[in-house]
């Protein structure tokens, strides 16, 4: 919400919502290298402006682009197959291996000793998410949201509010760790406030988001003052 003088008001933080690609992992290039060989798979080399347009994006939305790039008929067979195949690939590269981003595990840890909630917020599907909690511990989250567990993935913010709702506070009480464009939207609508850490893209600014270039060295108080917008 937002209070008389226009600005941006939230509550008092209760919970931390982790993305997962690109901001807890170094899992983006490995999504840029699948969905560049699914556009070849089928017909066609990926060009730069739909590599950036699928970054972050649900698996729906990034099957879809691709087929638009392609100008291929994105008949509901059709993108199954290429879902099929994009998952198939996507589980040989998690399973060889997932490197952290920096700060990530130190900040895992610093929101479970200060007793705050913990979600991880995903527009991959639960499939994948398995692979990746195997690296990020599942005893970091009280509960993880998939991006086939809701009715729409990032950037709608029904992730983030499925979240929120499982975890019993509302989004203003709320720390989103971002990434991407697509996922600081969804967090932003949703109502939370976003820390963005970014990867491989550029976060445009908004009222509800403040941006820090790591995670490394991030401490309880430093939560707070970001959830208050006080520091970046």
């Amino acid at each position: 919400m937002f209070d008389r003088s226009g600005s941006v008001s939230v509550g008092t933080l209760r919970a931390v919502l982790w993305d997962m690609d690109g901001t807890l992992l170094e899992s983006e290039n490995l999504w840029d290298i699948g969905v560049k060989e699914l556009s070849l798979h089928l017909g066609g080399p990926m060009s730069e402006e739909t590599r950036l347009a699928t970054i972050g994006a649900s698996s729906l939305n990034a099957l879809t682009t691709v087929f638009a790039s392609l100008d291929l008929d994105p008949h509901p067979e059709a993108l199954a197959d290429a879902k099929a195949w994009l998952y198939s690939r996507m589980g040989e590269l998690f399973a060889a291996g997932l490197p952290w981003r920096p700060g990530a595990q130190q900040a895992l840890r610093t929101v479970r000793s200060a007793g705050l909630g913990s979600a991880l917020v995903t527009n991959t599907d639960r499939e994948l998410c398995e692979f990746a909690l195997d690296t990020l511990g599942r005893g970091h989250f009280d509960h993880s949201v998939c991006g086939d567990e809701v009715p729409a993935g990032k950037p709608d913010p029904a992730p983030y509010l499925r979240a929120a709702e499982l975890l019993g506070v509302e989004p203003a009480d709320c720390l989103a760790v971002e990434d991407s464009p697509t996922g600081a939207a969804a967090a932003d609508a949703a109502g939370c406030t976003v820390l963005v850490i970014p990867s491989l893209t550029t976060v445009p600014e908004s009222p509800r988001r403040i941006f820090r270039t790591t995670l490394e060295g991030l401490t309880e108080s430093d939560l707070h003052a970001l959830h208050r917008q006080e520091i970046g």
